[in-house]
């Protein structure tokens, strides 16, 4: 039975296009399409229901592990159509499901309407992309697309490190090894050290978690990979502030020594709801310049805004900037642009200048 059901809500999850799925005790499943929540039928889940749901998707080891840690993240792969990043977790003593549907194709820079200057950070030998953003903001998706372009175009080396496996890569010119963290490592730190005895010319690091993970990731990008991770931060600045303060005072100058000679730039997005029904992505892109790399070694990371306002010549991209280029296109409204703006005063005056 239970089979049947969980069949039926991916169906319907894939034909509505919606990116999540939410199974929880005392009310109907529901979809998230284009971030609005959606009540799948009538009837509310009871707790077995809401147990069987999960456990049709989950092995024998996995709700062994369910039963210790409280919660789990994995993957599931839906009759090698869609796959879904899934986590079960306990709320009030009962179970409840969270599924993400990651397409089965990756789509292009251009596809996703990125802005092109992202094709920069492909073409890099060595350094270190961030991809940030507030929760179910693309990351994993523009991740996806940097590592298929070079994946298309160059044969190299490349490992990544995921929490769980979301986009599956097809090898083309390059060669690629994907390994998920609980399954096939048992952290994202060990297997970042590991990659060191593997031979890897560019590492993708799901998220940085640790502080160990961080100062390992800056480390292979200092020593000839090319390295991309992804953090849960609102703009490049904060970004550099969050690396930075996750260590002691003592090694904080040291660390914004190596960012700035390692870091390659930072891309902070947002998808927002379009006039057309459909998000569209607004990015903030930091590019480390010498100017900008000179304010992270002297600790002058609050002026690092005014230098991406300023620098568009040099491919940088304020936040303000492409709300302000979408709201004048017609893609998406000025009350929206607003609600995601860091600085609204500041967007007022942009939008009316443009």
């Amino acid at each position: 039975m239970a089979d049947y059901q969980i069949e039926k809500l991916l169906e319907c999850a894939i034909n509505k296009g919606a990116s999540d799925i939410h199974i929880s005790v005392g009310h109907p499943p529901i979809l998230r399409v284009n971030r609005v929540l959606t009540v799948v039928g009538d009837d509310n889940l009871s707790a077995q229901e809401t147990e069987a749901l999960a456990f049709s998707l989950m092995s024998k080891k996995q709700k062994e592990m369910l039963s210790k840690r409280k919660e789990i993240d994995f993957s599931y792969n839906f009759q090698d159509r869609v796959r879904f990043r899934v986590n079960v977790f306990f709320q009030k003593g009962t179970i409840s499901v969270a599924l993400r549907l990651v397409p089965s194709r990756i789509k292009t820079i251009e596809e996703l309407n990125l802005p092109p200057v992202l094709h920069r950070f492909t073409e890099a030998r060595q350094g270190f992309v961030l991809v940030t953003g507030p929760s179910s903001h693309g990351k994993s998706t523009t991740l996806a697309a940097l590592i298929e372009e070079i994946n298309r175009t160059r044969a190299e080396h490349i490992i990544t490190i995921e929490d769980p496996i979301e986009y599956l890569f097809k090898e083309k010119k390059a060669i690629i090894e994907q390994r998920e963290v609980y399954q096939d490592t048992d952290s994202f730190a060990n297997a970042l050290r590991a990659t060191f005895r593997q031979d890897p010319d560019i590492i993708m690091v799901g998220e940085m978690r640790d502080l160990e993970t961080m100062e390992t990731a800056i480390t292979a990008a200092e020593t000839g990979h090319l390295v991309f991770a992804t953090l849960h931060t609102n703009s490049a600045a904060q970004t550099i502030h969050r690396i930075v303060d996750t260590f002691p005072s003592s090694r904080q100058a040291q660390i914004r020594a190596q960012l700035s000679g390692s870091l390659l730039g930072v891309i902070s997005q947002r998808l927002i709801p379009g006039v057309e029904g459909k998000l569209v992505p607004a990015c903030e892109i930091m590019i480390n310049t010498p100017a900008v790399a000179n304010l992270i070694r002297e600790n002058k990371i609050h002026e690092i805004p005014l230098v991406i306002e300023t620098s568009g010549e040099k491919g940088m991209i304020s936040l303000n900037r492409a709300l302000g280029q979408l709201v004048k296109a017609g893609k998406i409204s000025f009350e929206k642009a607003l609600g995601y703006s860091l600085n609204p005063a500041e967007l007022r005056q942009l939008v009316g200048g443009l």
